[in-house]
């Protein structure tokens, strides 16, 4: 198989000036088959887990001719709850010139079928905490050299770390195990790439608020705001002071028409990270939307002074003078109503 070379990374997303999206920021924060043959090595297991654990419900799909990437993805998605078979994902992920598939492919499949393709840390730890968490992990593997590389994809099941090995869905062996040792090398010449298919809402086993924001946002960006709008939750819920997690369920609140919902969500965004450009500004928007202009514009000025030589000035004066445009014909009632009084 002949995988693009990098790692697949987060897509800044456009959108309308007044209001920055949350994936603008996680973007900013972030960045042949083979056969299997044991080797022995140990095998270290952080000492909160099991020694050993093994997923025996996995789904098993016996692939065709270089034809592991349809086949380890249709096991990833079918363990996540979506039906899927190789031969129906062969004609989205499959390159019959190259005799193979490519990580973006993958990842683009998931997508497409409302899972967050999510991108666990590049640590063997990582692998064993979403393992013991019950979720198979997608590999690659490269057993050749980087020089002439022989890629697999294959999915992680278990582990064992009294024997140092590895136990997985490979090619056409239902449980394939591989010895610490080769694993660990044929990982690491392949950049250690690994993928989940995380149902929205779903929150992986590692502590790793960015990288499940950046899958979020990628989702989120290809127009399934309302299907991330739970994982946007979850993650607020999990990492309440992580302001980026607030601030990304603010625009997913607001785009599902719960307007006091993203309110309160900017707020408790401006309560973790007072100079939060992006936030202010959002806020100052929704408030004179609500007819809050007095402190709309209050809000609007401390983020111009924030904003300052910075990326956000151009996007915080948009819209300034779409504010002040607006006619005013006398006392706003809204500026008198708790809803325009400043949080606490």
């Amino acid at each position: 198989m002949t995988p693009r070379s990098g790692l697949v990374g987060c897509v800044a997303q456009r959108h309308p000036a007044r209001r920055i999206a949350a994936a603008v920021l996680v973007a900013w924060l972030l960045g042949g088959c083979a056969s299997l043959a044991p080797t022995a090595w140990s095998l270290q297991v952080p000492i909160d887990l099991p020694a050993q654990i093994e997923l025996h419900a996995t789904p098993f799909f016996p692939q065709s001719a270089y034809q592991c990437g349809p086949a380890a993805l249709a096991t990833l998605l079918v363990a996540s709850g979506i039906e899927a078979t190789p031969e129906s994902l062969v004609p989205e992920v499959y390159l019959p010139a190259r005799r193979g598939s490519l990580q973006v492919e993958l990842i683009a499949a998931t997508r497409r079928r409302d899972r967050l393709a999510y991108r666990p840390p590049p640590s063997a730890a990582a692998l064993q905490r979403e393992v013991a968490a019950g979720r198979p992990v997608l590999v690659l593997l490269n057993f050749g050299v980087r020089a002439w590389p022989i890629w697999h994809y294959a999915v992680v099941i278990g582990y064992d770390s009294q024997r140092a090995h590895w136990l997985l869905r490979s090619g056409t062996t239902q449980r394939a195990t591989l010895g610490a040792r080769r694993f660990d090398g044929a990982w690491q010449r392949a950049d250690r790439w690994s993928l989940l298919a995380l149902a929205p809402g779903e929150l992986p086993a590692t502590d790793e608020p960015v990288r499940y924001l950046a899958a979020a946002a990628e989702l989120d960006a290809l127009g399934r705001a309302r299907v991330v709008l739970s994982s946007y939750r979850a993650a607020a819920s999990r990492w309440p002071t992580h302001a980026v997690a607030n601030f990304a369920l603010s625009n997913a609140l607001l785009q599902s028409g719960d307007r006091p919902g993203a309110l309160r969500a900017l707020e408790a965004t401006l309560a973790l990270e007072p100079g939060h450009v992006p936030a202010r500004n959002n806020l100052a928007d929704q408030l004179s939307r609500q007819g809050c202009r007095v402190r709309a514009l209050v809000e609007l000025a401390r983020a111009r002074r924030d904003a300052a030589g910075g990326p956000y000035e151009g996007v915080v004066e948009e819209t300034r003078r779409e504010i002040e445009a607006i006619p005013v014909t006398g006392p706003e009632p809204g500026d008198l109503s708790p809803q325009c009084t400043p949080a606490p």
